[in-house]
């Protein structure tokens, strides 16, 4: 019984590890409350800043996409209890994010500044709206499996742990990805758009996409021609309806 609570403490160390960088993420992308945001802090050399912030983002990439891999996953849990392998990649990719803001190195060249009161509200709505709709959307499927807690919850009771089924609730009727759009809109929502800002939109926009292809493949694995057919009918990320646009 010792070891299942000290299973299920990690995995709440780990969830509130994962609440706390969520939340700075919103100031370090909003530039707004946290003493180190994607634009502040004493520029250096442009290339230098561009080596850096690329290596933190691949780094990031790499990170979120290995070791969320089944492959990864089979190979991860001959080492890593299992009911601990999801929260083991919430702390992972904790740790990566955290490692991200710490060394980020501000590139402040302007690409565009909205000065009017409408557009700059429209822009800042967006914004937290992205923020909102990531929430939103991992509550809708399963939020607390997501981030490891129901796997440390049912090894805590002795129970087994079981995939969730497969469900399509509200916003997964419109679009498959809400999370995903979520961060898309979150990455561009800028009133002030400077050079790092785009770089960093640019590549985590790349990012999501391939790693939208690379859970679709997971989720077919997993779910089958449930999964299939759900495809053949709901857009990936714009709603827009398949008749019209195919597959975006």
């Amino acid at each position: 019984m010792k070891k299942r609570i000290m299973v299920f403490v990690f995995g709440l160390a780990s969830y509130a590890l994962f609440n706390a960088t969520y939340l700075y993420f919103i100031g370090f992308l909003g530039n707004q409350v946290v003493p180190k945001s994607i634009d502040s802090g004493e520029p250096v050399p442009f290339g230098r800043a561009l080596v850096i912030n690329g290596v933190l983002l691949a780094l990031f990439a790499l990170q979120h996409s290995i070791m969320a891999r089944g492959e990864f996953k089979r190979w991860w849990t001959r080492f890593v209890p299992e009911p601990i392998e999801r929260s083991t990649y919430v702390l992972f990719s904790s740790l990566a994010t955290i490692l991200l803001f710490w060394q980020w190195q501000p590139m402040t060249g302007t690409v565009w500044l909205i000065e009017n009161t409408a557009g700059s509200s429209l822009m800042t709505t967006l914004f937290w709206a992205g923020w909102a709709l990531i929430v939103l959307g991992s509550f809708l499927v399963s939020h607390f499996d997501l981030f490891g807690l129901r796997q440390v919850y049912l090894h805590l009771q002795g129970r087994q742990y079981a995939d969730i089924a497969f469900k399509t609730p509200s916003l997964y009727r419109i679009v498959r990805h809400p999370i995903m759009l979520g961060k898309i809109i979150v990455f561009w929502s800028a009133v002030h758009m400077t050079t790092g800002h785009l770089f960093f939109a640019l590549f985590m926009t790349a990012y999501t996409l391939i790693g939208v292809r690379l859970e679709e493949n997971d989720l077919v694995r997993i779910h089958g021609s449930a999964y299939e057919e759900y495809r053949l009918k709901v857009p990936m990320l714009l709603p827009i309806p398949k008749n019209k646009v195919a597959n975006l």
